[in-house]
């Protein structure tokens, strides 16, 4: 028997690599960051309700990744919203199952291992595989299942979104931007700028839009903060005027960096010359 052991570990050692990867399984694993995306799409769906709950998400095992208690939440709830997720991963199917089973006269449900056989419990699916679950307790057990679908969804939702297309600009079209100061891309929120100077310019406001600046060539002065005169609103979220009253004054040069937060005013004073840089405009979700 020895020696046929010992065969079959050397037989399975000889196994060419492509082999042995074969028997191998891929899946898809629930990552933190989409976790607190999870809960977080919860937790906004609470708060509107003022509901006081504990959420809960966990992974294909019934592990947590994330807990949140909100305020005002009986303690009671974490060990229930930890159940519920964790019947919901491990069954591949809404707690709320087990507690109509119960309702309905399988009292043996009460004995499945590992299971919490109450409302509340949604499994979270990505690709027809079930990659975690999300448990919410501490209301009503209908309200409770909403808060937490409110989370399924909006991880639903995420991975049907498309994945944008790579932007690629060659050199030559970038360099011919820069002659006279033109648009480059444009995002859903986001705006790249080859910008072009060889003047001082007025005070600008953008209301929503950070502004990244990034020097290539030449220097100037800028001047950010302080107050606006003469300001006017020309467009919607954009403000423009004459000059700032009392604001932070810097030269800039090649290979610089300023980051600008939207409502700063700021202006290029002074340009010595012809410059060149980018501008990232990122912008707000509100």
């Amino acid at each position: 028997m020895k020696i046929i052991k010992t065969m079959i570990v050397l037989a399975l050692a000889l196994l060419p690599p492509a082999v042995v990867r074969a028997q191998l399984l891929e899946k898809k694993v629930l990552t933190l960051e989409a976790a607190d995306k999870i809960a977080g799409a919860a937790e906004t769906e609470a708060k509107k309700r003022n509901a006081t709950v504990v959420i809960v998400v966990v992974d294909d095992g019934g592990y947590p990744l994330v807990l949140k208690r909100l305020n005002d939440t009986q303690v009671a709830s974490v060990d229930v919203g930890i159940g519920k997720a964790r019947t919901a991963a491990i069954f591949r199917r809404p707690s709320k199952v087990f507690e109509d089973q119960v309702k309905n006269g399988r009292v043996a449900a009460l004995a499945l291992p590992g299971a919490t056989p109450l409302q509340g419990g949604v499994p979270l699916i990505f690709d027809g595989k079930v990659v975690g679950a999300i448990g919410v307790s501490g209301n009503t057990p209908q309200e409770d299942e909403d808060i937490a679908v409110s989370g399924a969804a909006a991880f639903e939702a995420a991975m049907r979104l498309p994945s944008s297309p790579v932007t690629y600009l060659p050199a030559k079209q970038v360099s011919n931007a820069f002659v006279k100061g033109m648009p480059l891309t444009r995002g859903m929120n986001y705006k790249v700028d080859a910008s072009h100077r060889d003047e001082p310019g007025i005070v600008e406001v953008h209301t929503r839009d950070t502004d990244i600046i990034y020097m290539l060539e030449g220097s100037a002065t800028l001047v950010t903060g302080g107050t606006v005169i003469d300001g006017k609103t020309i467009e919607p979220e954009e403000i423009r005027g004459s000059e700032s009253k009392g604001g932070e004054s810097r030269t800039i040069t090649k290979g610089d960096v300023v980051i600008i937060p939207n409502g700063t005013p700021h202006w290029f004073k002074e340009v010595n010359g012809p410059i060149n840089y980018y501008v990232v405009k990122v912008r707000s979700a509100n």
